[in-house]
């Protein structure tokens, strides 16, 4: 697997992620360049200096800004792992669950949002659903690196799993209620649902409740990562109050 770009390839770095080796331009010059190259250096990582024209050949993305980090695949993790994060921190469990996401930008941007609003981990499908790739690790910004994500066969029990442990599940759909007046204490997991059908009506079934974003427009649906934004957000708010 490759990881591209700066920022993507510092937070690797800083992870202490597995990296075999750097491709890097041998003519960009820049300060943030310079920072992640005395990073790697700092970690005794082999760099290969190169021209543009072969990054431009290895990249997977086609936007490497001069730096690809080619590095063992992504490690998934369990739903324990996931669990165990908010005992560590002695806070109640934050999780994100993703039905059917499909779309690798959508994922990258999710990944990021979690990342920046304290949740602890994202549970994915391995079936009709994208796995952690080059251009979601890119889009995350490197927040792949810092977001335990499980890849699960079946969403369903993973969600029965979650309710076992005290975990209260949140659909984020239309119907339901409005996503702000809902008081999130104690564990709390979000499912949100595909770009083009929303979540299954089984899992629909699962979850303790559905809760929605208030929309004023006429289009009545988001994208599946600005839903997720809004929703993490909302809740994250209503937490630390």
């Amino acid at each position: 697997m490759q990881i591209e770009g700066r920022n993507a390839v510092r937070e690797a770095i800083i992870s202490g992620a597995t990296i075999e080796k750097i491709m890097a331009s041998n003519n960009a010059k820049d300060s943030t360049f310079q920072e992640v190259i005395r990073l790697a250096k700092s970690n005794k990582l082999k760099i290969q200096f190169v021209d543009n024209a072969l990054l431009n050949k290895a990249s997977q993305t086609g936007k490497h800004q001069g730096i690809i980090a080619v590095t063992t695949d992504f490690k998934y993790s369990t739903i324990s792992d996931i669990l165990n994060v908010s005992r560590t921190k002695n806070k109640d469990p934050f999780i994100l669950i993703l039905d059917g996401i499909e779309d690798p930008h959508n994922l990258g941007s999710i990944v990021r949002v979690c990342e920046c609003f304290g949740v602890d981990g994202i549970i994915i499908g391995k079936n009709r659903a994208c796995g952690v790739n080059e251009t979601v690790i890119k889009t995350s910004a490197g927040a792949t690196s810092y977001v335990k994500i499980a890849k699960v066969t079946n969403i369903n029990n993973a969600i029965e799993e979650l309710k076992e442990n005290n975990i209260w599940v949140y659909a984020c759909e239309l119907g339901g209620e409005d996503i702000s007046s809902v008081d999130y204490s104690g564990g709390v997991a979000v499912v949100i649902g595909s770009e083009g059908f929303g979540t299954s009506k089984l899992t629909l079934k699962l979850c303790d409740k559905i809760v929605t974003i208030p929309m004023c427009g006429k289009i009545n649906s988001l994208n599946a990562s600005v839903a997720t934004g809004i929703a993490i957000n909302t809740i994250y708010q209503k937490k630390i109050k």
